[in-house]
């Protein structure tokens, strides 16, 4: 059998649940707090100094999301940062690709207290260099400076909130012409987003009516991919009682977008990547296997390259596309996290490059073009031609079983077989990121481990709706099948 746990998140078979995975370290929130975060700070500032990519300005941006849990840990990077010799700037609540565009600007390394989409008991650490996101080498690199607490530095923070915020709304400040929403009526789904203001001012002054629901005052994960889930059991409710054009919202840390048609029909992220792509006019697009397959037969697209599933898989992807000659080059991944390498020029609106995962793009991109062509968000997206794709997640699910799973259905043999007897034969397996298996059919059924917390994904793809459904269901029931199975053997 091939050994699909090549493509695992490194360290899955640790008792510790802290790890790095597609976009960050990740684990258990009381695993992070204290030492931890003193620990995986000082690795991130003493690699960075090994490879001389510390920079000059003798300071680290810190950023937050809205757990519980957020401000302690950021209170133990900032310990850790003074303990090195640098001050901490506190940029407080922000996006994520807030902060990160700030510390590009500035030529400072930036970490972001966030569990993103995953629990809220969870949280996380993204790291930035002064030249953006880290790489997978850089995951290593920090792994490897761990050592034991140094303990507090003493010495204030200094207050970044207020610069980090504004050039981030500056970024996006005019994208839309001020009248180019007017007659919408956009809903705003604010939850506990970092970026619920922002939205709202963005499309207010793009001209639409814009009504704000659901603010939250506890932590809601929210998972764009996870459509099913029961936070989003209000949606159809409040597009029908407002008489909403569409809603939008994103995730916790805001690098991750989500839009909603005015049937209450989910708009799909790599979708909007496509459209973000379209939007900026980019002249090769980077996204993992996991988007949607019909995506190399969009309109406008030169170049497509398709990488396994993580910013920091895009990122490499993105720089090989550059170097190859591409200008404009437009990354994301299946949940809708938008990535720019390059500078792109919208209706004489500059966006500097951003090669980190925003949510803000795409859902201006897919409102801003859609009132463009007089569509609604559902005809204009239909007018794409893409294939239907439909995805959830099995949660608590133990890293072994999943890997069982994924090892059994590594290769066509009798196991295979049996697995998807109901609904197909097998035609084609690919195991570049989890297990991706293609029916004679062309319908798809993709499996695989999340980089972020205990769960196994499960993405499909179909040329109709009810294949999509369908396919989904199959899939969700088949693997908890096997996973109830292996619990119980």
């Amino acid at each position: 059998m091939r050994d699909v746990t090549a493509n695992f998140p490194q360290g899955w078979h640790r008792v510790d649940s802290l790890k790095f995975g597609t976009s960050g370290l990740r684990g258990l929130a009381v695993d992070l707090t204290g030492a931890a975060a003193r620990r995986y700070t000082s690795a991130f500032i003493a690699h960075l100094r090994q490879s001389g990519a510390l920079g000059e300005s003798g300071r680290v941006l810190l950023g937050q999301d809205r757990r519980k849990s957020s401000a302690a840990i950021a209170n133990d990077c900032a310990r850790a940062i003074r303990a090195a010799g640098l001050v901490p700037v506190d940029c407080g609540l922000l996006p994520t690709p807030a902060l990160a565009l700030h510390g590009l600007a500035l030529g400072a390394p930036a970490i972001m207290v966030t569990g993103s989409h995953v629990p809220a008991d969870r949280n996380g650490l993204k790291f930035y260099t002064p030249a953006g996101e880290i790489t997978k080498g850089d995951e290593a690199g920090i792994t490897a400076a761990l050592s034991d607490d140094v303990g507090p530095g003493v010495g204030p923070c200094e207050d970044g909130w207020a610069a980090a915020q504004d050039r981030y709304r500056q970024r996006y400040r005019g994208l839309l012409p001020t009248d180019a929403l007017t007659g919408y009526r956009i809903g705003v789904f604010e939850h506990s987003s970092v970026a619920g203001d922002l939205l709202v001012s963005l499309l207010y002054q793009a001209g639409a009516g814009v009504v704000r629901l659901g603010r939250a005052d506890q932590f809601v994960a929210v998972d764009t991919e996870a459509v099913f889930d029961t936070v989003f059991a209000p949606i159809q409710g409040w597009i029908e009682e407002h008489r909403l054009d569409a809603l939008v919202s994103t995730d916790g840390d805001a690098d991750r977008p989500l839009v909603v048609d005015a049937k209450g029909q989910f708009v799909r992220g790599d979708i909007l990547g496509l459209v973000a792509a379209q939007f900026v006019g980019a002249d090769a697009l980077v996204t993992p296997i996991t988007s949607n397959s019909a995506i190399e037969k969009a309109r406008g697209i030169k170049s497509v390259v398709r990488t396994k599933v993580g910013s920091p898989y895009v990122i490499e992807g993105m720089a090989t596309a550059r170097e190859a000659g591409a200008k404009k080059v437009v990354g994301f991944e299946a949940n809708g996290g938008t990535l720019l390498a390059g500078e792109a020029s919208v209706g004489g609106k500059v966006l500097a490059p951003l090669p980190t995962r925003d949510a803000i793009l795409p859902i201006l991109a897919l409102l801003g073009l859609s009132a463009r062509k007089l569509l609604p968000v559902d005809e204009f997206v239909a007018k794409l031609h893409m294939r239907i794709a439909l995805s959830d997640r099995l949660a608590d699910v133990p890293m072994a079983r999943t890997w069982s799973l994924l090892r059994r259905l590594s290769e066509k043999n009798a196991f295979t077989a049996s697995y998807f007897a109901k609904v197909g034969k097998v035609d084609e397996i690919s195991t570049v990121d989890g297990v991706r298996i293609t029916l004679i059919s062309g319908n798809v059924v993709h499996y695989r481990a999340s980089g972020n917390a205990p769960e196994l994904r499960c993405y499909v793809e179909s040329s109709t709706k009810e294949g999509a459904q369908q396919m989904l269901t199959f899939g969700m029931k088949a693997a908890k099948d096997f996973v109830d199975l292996e619990q119980s053997a």
